[in-house]
């Protein structure tokens, strides 16, 4: 599946023009190099996004084309979710 399509389904980026747009910024990372909007996830990469003072890492658990709202976050495994000082 493609990235930006992912960060959408799994609800980490609510919108897939603001994954796109965080893509093609560099901003998005999967398994420690920077990702294109259309790069392919699997399960078991680490994808980290970092916003303006926050960065958030995340390990890839299930990826599936349509989940419900409630069962969004059974798609990956937080693993850090930081305020950048």
């Amino acid at each position: 599946m493609r990235l930006d399509k992912y960060l959408k389904v799994s609800r980490i980026i609510k919108r897939r023009t603001v994954a796109k747009d965080a893509c093609e910024n560099g901003r998005v990372s999967i398994n420690g190099k920077v990702a294109k909007p259309s790069s392919e996830v699997n399960e078991g990469d680490i994808i980290e996004i970092r916003y303006s003072e926050r960065v958030l890492k995340a390990k890839i658990i299930n990826i599936s084309s349509h989940v419900l709202k409630e069962n969004a976050n059974q798609m990956y495994e937080l693993i850090l979710d930081e305020k950048e000082n």
